[in-house]
């Protein structure tokens, strides 16, 4: 080989090994696109969070419920006592689905005419459409099974007509129209990779021109400086959501059930967190590159365990606790809540605190560190 070309490779590489914050990016982004995408790109729904309201609360019942858990893709999470009971749980999305057995379902039974309904959350449209089909394959499994029973016990051939029916109802999306379910992810989108990246490479930029220098000598404050670099990106970045807002509804017919307001407001809860995690990133990088590098190490997680493309329920149980610290997981419920469903704050409030939580916290964590930095 060259000596001259070897030189360089060897210089270059003695580059990277002292740059310790390269080289964890050139070997932790690899392994962690390795383990998001071979665990978390999976549309193989299971875990279903089931709410169940038995009124029967017979042996004959307790078998469909058991015909439910065997299938593994449903989780019987909630034992309720009234069919709004369940509306409360869908409508905040600890729910997916909703089974209602009702009260003469033992003598229907036997009867050979018993129904059941099934209510499923149309909002996350890849869930409800592998529920809906799932929940019919379970009802015709188990009547199939019942005939089975009911032929045997009585010495004769299986009947002709299941005596069990699973009724299906989908509720917010009837239709399971997958851009209900991905236009307000593509807000939430939005919103964080617009506010975290573009905040990070503005302030790096101004630090390698020289003229953050320039500023700091100035009268302005440190708190001033902050909010004057990063209200124009909440302005355009709220922007960009009314234009998707619009668009969505207008294109692709996605509606818009619930208080434009009270969407604008929890928005900025998650610019919150956006802001708070490009500022900080501006504080650790010392060029452009290595800000976007840095917020991209926050992004990807986010595409990927956030629910914005795979449904959290298709995730192993490790990859779902981890996504707890993501503050889009938490917006993406908000939005396609507010959006597809038109509830209040009430109903969101188990989003709304940790949302808001983190963002106040890394906000914090990034104004103080980077007066610091300015000191």
């Amino acid at each position: 080989m060259n000596s001259r070309l070897f030189s360089i490779i060897r210089k270059e590489f003695i580059q990277i090994l002292r740059d310790p914050r390269t080289l964890m990016m050139i070997l932790f982004i690899p392994v962690m696109q390795l383990f998001l995408l071979g665990y978390a790109a999976t549309t193989d729904v299971k875990n279903v969070p089931l709410a169940v309201w038995d009124q029967s609360r017979s042996p004959e019942s307790r078998k469909l419920l058991d015909a439910f858990r065997a299938a593994d893709y449903f989780r019987i999470a909630y034992d309720v006592g009234s069919e709004d009971d369940i509306r409360e749980l869908i409508e905040s999305s600890d729910a997916r689905a909703g089974l209602i057995i009702p009260p003469d379902y033992s003598q229907r039974l036997l009867d050979g005419d018993a129904q059941v309904a099934m209510v499923l959350d149309g909002s996350d449209s890849t869930v409800g459409a592998t529920a809906l089909s799932t929940a019919r394959l379970i009802g015709q499994s188990h009547a199939a099974k019942l005939m089975q029973e009911q032929a045997a016990r009585l010495g004769r051939s299986a009947g002709v007509e299941p005596p069990l029916e699973v009724r299906t109802q989908v509720w917010y999306n009837p239709d399971l129209v997958s851009a209900y379910f991905m236009i307000p992810g593509v807000i939430g989108m939005i919103l964080f990779a617009i506010t975290s990246i573009l905040t990070a490479t503005t302030i790096v930029r101004e630090r390698e021109r020289g003229t953050i220098e320039q500023l700091i000598v100035t009268p302005i404050r440190s708190w001033e400086l902050v909010v004057g670099k990063l209200m124009p990106y909440v302005i355009l970045s709220l922007f960009d959501t009314l234009v998707v807002l619009a668009l969505g509804n207008l294109c692709f017919g996605v509606p818009v059930r619930g208080n434009l307001g009270l969407i604008i407001t929890l928005s900025g809860l998650l610019l919150l967190s956006g802001l708070g995690i490009g500022l900080f990133a501006s504080t650790i990088a010392n060029t452009q590159q290595e800000a976007m590098l840095t917020t991209w190490m926050t992004l990807l997680p986010a595409i990927f365990l956030s629910g914005f493309l795979f449904p959290l329920e298709a995730m192993p149980a490790v990859l779902r606790w981890v996504s707890y610290l993501i503050p889009l997981r938490y917006y993406l419920v908000i939005i396609r809540s507010l959006m597809l469903k038109g509830v209040g704050a009430a109903a969101l409030k188990s989003e709304i605190i940790p949302l808001a939580v983190f963002g106040i916290g890394i906000m914090t964590a990034a104004a103080l560190r980077f007066r610091k930095r300015l000191d």
